[in-house]
């Protein structure tokens, strides 16, 4: 049997992932027209930003509850990282 048959990974999830997401939607809500929204560039800006954010990694419901209930200076970070990685794509997009 294989070592990840063998354990529950299911409820892992990196949280960050989450918190990127909903923060570049509501960046590009709010701006950034001239942004190429193609499936390259958005997965890229994500995958920029929560390359440079502190994973936030939860099993259970309590970690899910304490990620809800992060430190402002995480969300500042994720908010950071979020735009840097927009701005990064936009003027170097995945694509010609």
């Amino acid at each position: 049997m294989a070592f990840k048959d063998e354990y529950d990974f299911y409820m892992l999830k990196n949280e960050a992932e989450s918190l990127v997401i909903r923060e570049l939607e509501q960046q590009l809500k709010s701006g950034y027209e001239d942004l190429c929204r193609c499936n390259d560039c958005i997965v890229d800006i994500a995958a920029i930003a929560m390359n440079n954010v502190k994973p936030l990694y939860r099993f259970s419901i309590l970690g899910t509850l304490y990620t809800q209930a992060t430190e402002q200076s995480y969300a500042d970070s994720v908010k950071q990282a979020v735009r840097q990685a927009i701005e990064k794509v936009k003027s170097n997009p995945a694509h010609d």
